[in-house]
């Protein structure tokens, strides 16, 4: 079993592990031990009450963090006519419509993290679907990636909107910014995350729905948090 480092357990040192705290006072512990040379995310995992094994009870939604995430996102777009103008004008990195497709396919070109389509566009998008699906970047309308409204939709991408989804075993894992944000952006893109978690709640899950969130640095501990929005 791995050891961890000298100053791994320093930090450790700073935590309870049988508390529970507010997101406000993890967020200050974190950001008080992080101890990495480069500037560290802040992570949240949630494990949630319901039963990943059946539809009805999925967990999928976006929201807009109120201070981003921290990283430059680079959007595509796939549309034609105005619609391709409009998501350039709006600032979308790459831009096409059946060549783009080309070119993703043809030179296997996936620099970006966030791919945006019109609906009349899925049809070839479709035939890279293979490519972009591993990769997360398949266009959806559940995550509002697939939209009439491309300018709007490229404007909240790089504004800071995020994705989460429910994993195989029910747990949801997401950044919510960087460790040398200001502790009060990192509590409310942490507030903000929680609650479009909260209005996600599928209406076949019964019982605890929130059963344990913690926050943590990426190579710092976890605290566990208590989170006044649903019971842990």
């Amino acid at each position: 079993m791995p050891k961890h480092g000298k100053k791994h357990r320093k930090a450790l040192e700073s935590v309870d592990p049988t508390r529970r705290y507010s997101v406000a006072e993890a967020v200050e512990i974190i950001k008080k031990v992080a101890y990495a040379k480069f500037d560290e995310s802040l992570n949240i995992d949630i494990r949630l009450g319901v039963d990943s094994r059946h539809a009805d009870q999925q967990v999928r939604g976006t929201v807009v963090l109120p201070h981003g995430t921290g990283k430059v996102i680079r959007v595509a777009v796939f549309a034609e006519g105005d619609q391709l103008e409009e998501a350039k004008a709006a600032g979308a990195e790459v831009a096409g419509g059946a060549d783009l497709v080309t070119r993703i396919k043809d030179e296997n070109f996936l620099d970006f993290d966030v791919a945006i389509a019109t609906p009349a566009m899925m049809r070839e998008v479709g035939k890279i679907g293979k490519m972009l699906g591993p990769r997360g970047l398949m266009p959806n309308p559940k995550a509002g990636t697939v939209t009439m409204k491309v300018a709007d939709a490229v404007k909240e991408a790089k504004a800071g909107k995020v994705e989460f989804r429910l994993d195989r075993t029910a747990n949801i894992h997401n950044a919510l910014g960087r460790v040398s944000f200001d502790a009060g952006q990192l509590v409310e893109n942490a507030e903000a995350f929680l609650e479009a978690v909260k209005k996600a709640k599928p209406s076949a899950s019964k019982g605890t729905y929130f059963r344990s969130v913690s926050l943590s640095s990426t190579m710092g501990p976890g605290l566990r948090i208590e989170y006044g929005g649903g019971t842990l």
